[in-house]
């Protein structure tokens, strides 16, 4: 398991390229029947990626939960939201089968033992997206469809920001201890995601981008209002946001990111919004 310390904004600003994605983009999520993570001590959230190939691959494969976490197993004292941003596939969970197509959503509460991944067809294997956040209490697993989901359009084509958030793990879907996440679908010929830009001190979000044509990138935008920087993000890759930081993107094309959110509540709008003209 890869370990990312908290960053301040002080030393943020003297960050070299390298410094910038050492400390906060994820790369190479989807390795053939391994489980990546990265644990993050911003709001002690962990991200990983799966994607199972030759077997089913169990969330603990490939990390050593006592030494990380000092429970018994990994989701003893926490939860979890998994999309399916592949092919589709199955999660097991203490021996339920959720089947999950493409932009299904899978919560898991604290306290779930044994979580297995699946492909169907191991030529189209699925890639199984997850955050997961501490947890003080126990609700219940569900699996929710894109069409289950809370459906906020936004944005228009004048200002290149035409979207629809899709809000899956979320106060108005079902409960949750902290945990949120949700998709972002930008319409062809949009670009610009959270445009305006703001920060939320109360919560931390890590962002992974997807559906990004082959031979373009998204620019994901983050720092203090007045002391933004940029890194140029691959599809298919993620990006810890502390709570201090913006956190958008400008994309060559369209292209969609599920965001997740943890830390002090789950008001959607409790944010701390920025002037455009207002970013240095």
């Amino acid at each position: 398991m890869d370990i990312r310390y908290s960053a301040n904004q002080r030393d943020f600003k003297r960050y070299t390229t390298e410094e910038l994605r050492s400390e906060f983009l994820i790369q190479n999520l989807y390795q053939p029947d391994k489980v990546v993570s990265v644990y993050s001590h911003v709001d002690r959230m962990v991200t990983l990626g799966c994607m199972p190939v030759s077997e089913a691959v169990s969330i603990e494969k490939d990390m050593d939960v006592w030494a990380c976490f000092g429970t018994e197993y990994f989701l003893e004292r926490r939860e979890i939201g998994i999309f399916n941003i592949g092919n589709s596939g199955k999660v097991t969970v203490d021996g339920t089968v959720y089947p999950m197509d493409n932009k299904d959503c899978l919560y898991i509460t604290r306290g779930a033992k044994e979580v297995l991944f699946s492909s169907d067809d191991p030529n189209s294997p699925a890639k199984f997206y997850m955050v997961s956040a501490p947890a003080h209490c126990s609700y219940e697993t569900r699996l929710i469809k894109i069409t289950d989901a809370a459906k906020r359009p936004l944005g228009s084509s004048e200002t290149s920001n035409k979207r629809v958030i899709y809000q899956f793990i979320h106060p108005s879907v079902l409960p949750t201890c902290q945990l949120s996440m949700g998709l972002t679908a930008l319409e062809p010929g949009s670009v610009w995601n959270t445009m305006p830009a703001h920060t939320h001190e109360r919560r931390m979000e890590v962002y992974t981008y997807f559906d990004i044509p082959e031979g373009n990138v998204v620019f994901h935008m983050m720092g203090e209002p007045t002391e933004t920087r940029h890194i140029v993000m691959q599809n298919e890759e993620a990006v810890i946001n502390p709570s201090w930081s913006i956190h958008a993107g400008a994309g060559t094309s369209n292209y969609t990111f599920i965001w997740a959110m943890g830390g002090e509540n789950q008001a959607f709008d409790d944010m701390d919004g920025i002037a455009i003209t207002d970013l240095r």
